[in-house]
Parts: C-alpha cells; structure tokens; sequence
C-alpha cells in the first residue's frame, strides 16, 4: 500500500540545485531521473546576503523563491557555512 501511495508522488518531486558564489545565489532545476544532479536550467537569483537557513532535522525545510524545499541533512553544513560567509552568525 505504501509503495501504491508514493510511486505517484515522485512525479511530483521537484529536484533543485542552489549554487552559491560570491556574486549572488543561484537556483537551478534538475531532470527527475537525476535525483538533483546534473542542472538543466537556471530558475531565477537571489542576493547573495540572503539567508538560507536556519535548518535542521534529517529533511530541513527552508523557502526559495516562494517554494517550499526540503534538504538533506547532509548538507545542512554547506548551507550553515554560505549563510556564515554572508555574515549571519549562527
């Protein structure tokens, strides 16, 4: 039943990449299939003094560009480090 219940639900995945330079923050869209690698095209840019998280849990939450996105705690680090680098100390 629970395999009947998400199999649609991965249609409805969206994968996105977040590139963050000294320049500005950049949102990128990645094919389904890629699981969130290989970026295909670019979506839209943030400021660079825009603060990404705080997140925390297995699956944080945080908010870009109006849409909700959840992160991997793996790479919870990287986005605690680019906020850092923007000068929000946490």
């Amino acid at each position: 039943m629970v395999n009947y219940l998400t199999g649609p639900a991965l249609y409805w995945i969206k994968y996105r990449c977040v590139a963050v330079t000294q320049d500005a923050i950049y949102i990128l869209e990645s094919h389904r299939l890629s699981g969130g690698r290989n970026p295909q095209r670019l979506i839209g840019t943030l400021p660079r003094h825009t603060e990404l998280g705080p997140v925390s849990g297995r699956w944080g939450q945080m908010n870009l560009l109006g849409e909700r996105c959840w992160v991997h705690k793996r790479f919870h680090s990287q986005i605690t480090a680019a906020d850092r680098e923007a000068g929000f100390a946490r």
